[in-house]
Order: C-alpha cells, then sequence, then structure tokens
C-alpha cells in the first residue's frame, strides 16, 4: 500500500475511535475494547469495499457505536441503541445483540441471492467468543453444501470474551474448525489496512471465505488494550479523559 494512503487511513483510524467515544458518551452505552478492535475492519468495508449491492451485518451487535458512526457518515440516522435494531431506511438491515444470529441470517440472505442469481455479497462481522454459540455451526454446512461464495464472514478475534480470555472459557482452533468444513480460511491481522482489503477483495469460488481478524481488543488505547474490563465498562468523562488524550496525540486536521 501506498504509505501516504496508510498514514492516512491510520489517521482515519484515530479520527473514527474519537467519535466512537464521542457517541459512547452521548448515547452512555459502549462496548469500547470490541468497538476498537474491530475499527480498521469497518473502515475497510465502508470506506474502501462495500458496493451498493452489498449488505452487512454487525453480528457482535454489542459493539455497535463505531458502526452507527460510519453510518452517520454516510448521511445515516441510525437509532443510538445498545444494540442495532431493523432499520433498512439507515443502514440496518437487521437486529442483532444476541449473538450467533447474524451468521444464519446473512447465509439465508446470501443463499436467496444465489436462487434469484442476484448481484451482490454479504459481509457479516462476528465475535470470536460469539463462535461458541450454537448456531454457529449449525449454519457452517449450509454455507458449503449451498456454495455460498457470496459471503464473506470476518471473525473479530480479539481472544477476549466479556471478562475473560477465551482460552480460559472454550478454546477453539477456529483456523481448523472452519476448513474442516471446507470453508476457504484465511487468517489476517487485521489492524493492517493492506492485508484486511485484499482479504476481503481476494476472489473465491464455490465456498463461504471466512477471514479470521487477529485484533486486540480497546486497540489505540494504552490502558484499554487486552484490559477485560473495558468489554462493556460505561463510558464517563472522566474515565475517557485519558483516552482522548492518546488519540489527540500528533492529530493532524
Amino acid at each position: 500500500m501506498d504509505p501516504v494512503k496508510k498514514q492516512a487511513l491510520e489517521r482515519r483510524a484515530k479520527h473514527i475511535r474519537r467519535k466512537t467515544l464521542d457517541l459512547c458518551l452521548e448515547s452512555k452505552e459502549g462496548h469500547i475494547g470490541g468497538c476498537f478492535s474491530e475499527t480498521e475492519i469497518l473502515i475497510s468495508l465502508y470506506d474502501l469495499v462495500l458496493k451498493p449491492e452489498d449488505k452487512f451485518i454487525l453480528s457482535k451487535g454489542h459493539a455497535c457505536q463505531t458502526w452507527y458512526v460510519l453510518l452517520r457518515e454516510k448521511d445515516y440516522n441510525p437509532k443510538l441503541a445498545a444494540h442495532p435494531d431493523k432499520d433498512l431506511e439507515n443502514g440496518i438491515c437487521c437486529t442483532t445483540g444476541s449473538l450467533g444470529h447474524g451468521l444464519p441470517i446473512g447465509t439465508g440472505m446470501a443463499l436467496a441471492r444465489k436462487i434469484k442469481e442476484q448481484k451482490g455479497k454479504i459481509y457479516v462481522l462476528m465475535g470470536d467468543g460469539e463462535c461458541q454459540e450454537g448456531t454457529t455451526w449449525e449454519t457452517i454446512p449450509i454455507t458449503t453444501k449451498y456454495k455460498l461464495d457470496n459471503l464473506t464472514v470476518i471473525i473479530d478475534n480479539n481472544k477476549l470474551q466479556a471478562l475473560e480470555e477465551i482460552e480460559k472459557v472454550s478454546p477453539m482452533n477456529l483456523k481448523n474448525i472452519f476448513q474442516s468444513f471446507e470453508c476457504y480460511v484465511r487468517e489476517i491481522n487485521g489492524h493492517d489496512y493492506e492485508e484486511i482489503i485484499n482479504a476481503l477483495e481476494e476472489k473465491v469460488y464455490d465456498k463461504p471465505k471466512i477471514i479470521i481478524a487477529n485484533t486486540i481488543k480497546g486497540k489505540g488505547i494504552s490502558f484499554m488494550e487486552n484490559n477485560p474490563m473495558w468489554h462493556g465498562r460505561r463510558p464517563t468523562p472522566e474515565r475517557l479523559k485519558p483516552a482522548y488524550e492518546e488519540l489527540n496525540k500528533d492529530n493532524k486536521k
């Protein structure tokens, strides 16, 4: 990637993280850790990849504030709820928040488009802890049986769920499991724009694409990174002041 473009995208990530904090204070809600682990993924999708005929589902619906920021930039006006409610006029194609639902819904959308021979891809962003839901493994065989190469699933693999490490709760080798179902699997650095965009744009035929994006929960704020406390901690001006200070360092307007 061109160094100038890369620097611009890195500045944009800081900007989006600041706006996410603003929105968390405005709504008095926020799962900031999960929002910050997915930031570069969402920017890549909404700035560079998604086409008008595509659909995006945030299955890890609790981490919706960063998504709301990007939707607002696209002149949508989503309701600032703790979890996304279906609102087609404002860019939200289904309700999420109860984990494990986004993938089945996205699979149904992708299958319908295959049957109707319609253009457009379905992108689903899930959490790694969310993959423990049984609906994930009930759905994946359908994606391979019907060769849903119009479906891309991105796993935000930040290795934390709620207040504990996934390895201490229910460890899973996601790459091996998805491959055992004959999915196409690619593992990337979920904060590296070049890797993200290349993986999203890679052409895959006759298989669903699974992108395991290795990320850091709370990315960009030193005291939040890999800190389970910031999974769903209530945002207050006092708690977020040092976060703003970090994000404002070397800020180029």
